[in-house]
């Protein structure tokens, strides 16, 4: 007798989006959200706190840059859980730590506190977002994989966007201490909905293995695709390590150059970007700005990054990722010495501001694009996770940089100094050279799908 296997991918792949899977992307994707809001809060509060502490714009550098140190090491560390735990334990950890320490930053009483809560926020926010990713990748069909995993991610901005909002509106009523009782009680409230609600990853149950991890598999598999599993059949799952290349590989002679090019590229954008997003609201306060419309500036940016990514995500498998990315670093680098020279004229600042979310932003969209046409099948998954991982490290240098430039260049220095960077990343873009014709579509689309 014959023993019939099935892979859960498989599975997933052959069966329409129900319901429940439809649930499960939503899910990751109101966590996102509330990531998004609790990353960049101090973004929104940050002059709040300053001004309660007696702070220059070099001690804020500290608070505003714990998060972010943190959210690396969350990736790198509690990240990790997701393969250990299951995706579904990994999100509630994250859940209750990033939300229990934000509860408690409400009540912070010195600088060293908010810096400290901060830090281990961010271990939570940290791991949230590879369990978030994996457990989206694995209960949609590979055909629509690339595109959910993107609306989860978009998730982020959208966050950070309501959390301009809500700071806008509340920050003058409810203060700083307020606000971090908001991003600590929602998802606080999120542990019962996603405890109630959310399932376990399939794939994560098979690769266990045991009989109860099995069993389970099995009713997760039957309720997301109504597929009834025969008895006797062997659930499997995918290789994750098949055909994946070493980081040593990485630094053969036919890429050594590409790989510091890409490298390069990734580390300088996110120094831009993450200088523009952490630091903007301080900057705009200082040209005069009351803290509740200086936050508007971070509604701005994400709101255009999230309206930028949409068509973006479209064009991206059919272009040149490389010309395309050096066109985007060019609009950057004006938009960049735009906003250094508009001074208070509001209209103009908030106009630039916005087109930043392509211009600065949006590059974070197209950089896994350019690793497809720079490197083969087996080394691109590797590519990825250290492109990544560079980049994590250019976040917390443009987080401790604001501070630096803000008190020796001043605002309008702050904003002209973006471009800097952004001509580093446009000329190291230069050096990437594609290893072979344009991928095919949908190795294009997993390369994406791998941010």
């Amino acid at each position: 007798m014959t023993t019939r296997t099935l892979s859960v991918q498989d599975a997933m792949d052959t069966t329409p989006m129900g319901a429940r899977r439809w649930a499960v992307v939503a899910f990751c994707f109101v966590i996102a959200l509330l990531d998004g809001f609790d990353t960049q809060s101090i973004a929104f509060i940050g002059t709040a706190i300053a001004d309660e502490f007696k702070l220059s714009a070099t001690d804020m550098t500290w608070v505003i840059t714990a998060s972010t140190v943190g959210m690396a090491l969350g990736a790198m560390t509690l990240g990790t859980f997701g393969d250990r735990i299951g995706r579904k334990r990994t999100i509630l950890l994250a859940l209750a730590v990033f939300g229990a320490f934000s509860l408690a930053g409400a009540f912070a009483t010195a600088a060293w506190q908010v810096v400290v809560l901060r830090f281990l926020i961010g271990l939570g926010m940290g791991g949230a977002t590879p369990a978030l990713l994996a457990l989206t990748a694995e209960y949609s069909p590979r055909k629509r994989r690339g595109t959910l995993m993107t609306l989860v991610l978009l998730g982020l901005p959208g966050g950070a966007m309501i959390g301009g909002l809500v700071a806008a509106a509340w920050l003058p009523a409810v203060g700083w201490r307020g606000i971090f009782l908001i991003g600590g009680a929602l998802p606080v409230a999120l542990l019962l909905g996603v405890l109630a609600v959310l399932p376990e990853s399939p794939a994560y149950l098979v690769a266990k293995g045991t009989d109860d991890a099995l069993s389970r598999a099995r009713t997760l598999i039957t309720r997301a695709t109504g597929q009834t599993i025969a008895d006797g059949t062997v659930l499997t799952v995918e290789d994750a390590g098949e055909k994946r290349g070493s980081v040593a590989a990485l630094f053969s002679p036919a890429y050594r150059t590409v790989t510091v090019a890409v490298w390069a590229t990734y580390l300088f954008n996110w120094i831009a970007w993450f200088l523009l997003l952490l630091w903007m609201p301080t900057a705009l306060k200082a040209l005069g700005l009351d803290a509740g419309t200086a936050a508007l500036g971070t509604v701005t940016v994400n709101a255009a990054f999230i309206v930028f990514a949409i068509p973006l995500s479209a064009v991206l498998p059919r272009v040149n990722a490389r010309t395309l990315l050096l066109g985007m670093f060019g609009a950057g680098i004006l938009i960049a010495l735009g906003l250094g020279a508009a001074g208070t004229q509001w209209g103009l600042v908030f106009t630039l501001i916005g087109l930043a979310g392509f211009g600065i932003g949006g590059q974070q969209l197209a950089l896994n694009y350019l690793i497809a046409n720079a490197y083969p099948t087996q080394l691109r998954a590797t590519a990825t996770g250290w492109g990544i991982g560079v980049g994590r490290l250019g976040s917390i240098v443009g987080s401790a940089l604001g501070g630096v430039l803000l008190t020796g260049l001043g605002p309008s220095g702050y904003f002209a100094a973006l471009a800097v960077p952004l001509v580093v990343a446009a000329l190291a873009t230069l050096l990437v050279k594609p290893a072979r014709a344009e991928a095919s579509d949908g190795e294009l689309e997993a390369v994406a799908a791998g941010h």
